[in-house]
């Protein structure tokens, strides 16, 4: 890399970068991450879709680190149940991220799984079940739930948050900030173990350039809206927002995928 190479990437892509800037502040002033918003700018962007799963799971990376760290230091973490949710889903989101598929393939499983998200997104309700009906720990069940969406995260570039966080809240897994700890953990260990299986095949391939610039730009983002006490947008209001974003591109992907 060098200075001019990343000035000529900025005002190639600064569209991106401003975009990926203000979804940092909005949706870190509320607590959120952004990442399907994140992913479904970079899948609009033309960048081949090699990078958008390696430049998604960075992003996700980047973004979830700090909020583990303070869930940890919250205790908000169970870990007795939360291990085999991981264990699981670490060499699966590897063999999902090492395996090599096809561009049809992934903009396929892409717009399905970003209409998933914006669907979600849209219906769901906070629960909060009460210590009766939480539900009880079975390590089998966790590890069933850890490796299938592990799996699949790795081959698209997610960390599977969207799909763990809605299973949980259904199954009444915990309570929901315990569940919000345990999906921010999901993610990281899932970003982290898709990537390094996306960087063991030989095909990987990132432009250190354009990515290093959105990294910088989500981090400084996310500082800057941690520090911000968001008056003008609600949690939910950003939900419906990020939901019709999504939906829109996942059914433009699969339109042009499908038919």
């Amino acid at each position: 890399m060098s200075f001019s190479l990343i000035l000529e990437s900025l005002l190639l892509n600064w569209y991106i970068v401003v975009l990926f800037f203000i979804i940092a502040i909005l949706y870190s002033s509320v607590g959120f991450g952004g990442g399907s918003s994140y992913l479904a700018i970079l899948a609009l962007s033309g960048i081949i879709f090699t990078q958008i799963r390696a430049t998604a799971l960075l992003c996700n990376i980047v973004v979830v680190t700090s909020n583990v760290f303070l869930f940890h230091q919250q205790k908000r973490i169970n870990w007795k149940k939360t291990l085999p949710l991981i264990l699981a889903s670490i060499p699966l989101a590897y063999i999902g991220g090492f395996l090599r598929i096809s561009q049809q393939l992934f903009f396929i499983l892409l717009g399905f799984t970003l209409l998933f998200a914006a669907i979600t997104m849209w219906i769901s309700k906070r629960i909060t079940p009460t210590k009766e009906n939480i539900f009880k720990n079975n390590t089998l069940k966790n590890v069933g739930f850890g490796g299938f969406i592990g799996f699949i995260s790795g081959m698209i570039g997610i960390g599977g948050g969207i799909f763990l966080a809605p299973l949980l809240h259904l199954t009444n897994w915990d309570t929901p900030k315990k569940i919000a700890a345990t999906a921010s953990l999901f993610i990281l260990v899932n970003s982290i173990a898709g990537l390094l299986g996306q960087h063991s095949n030989p095909e990987f391939v990132i432009d250190w350039n354009l990515t290093t610039i959105l990294l910088i730009t989500v981090f400084i983002g996310g500082q800057i809206g941690n520090r911000l006490s968001n008056n003008y947008f609600t949690p939910i209001q950003l939900k419906k927002a990020t939901a019709i974003l999504i939906a829109f591109v996942s059914l433009r992907i699969l339109w042009k995928y499908l038919f």
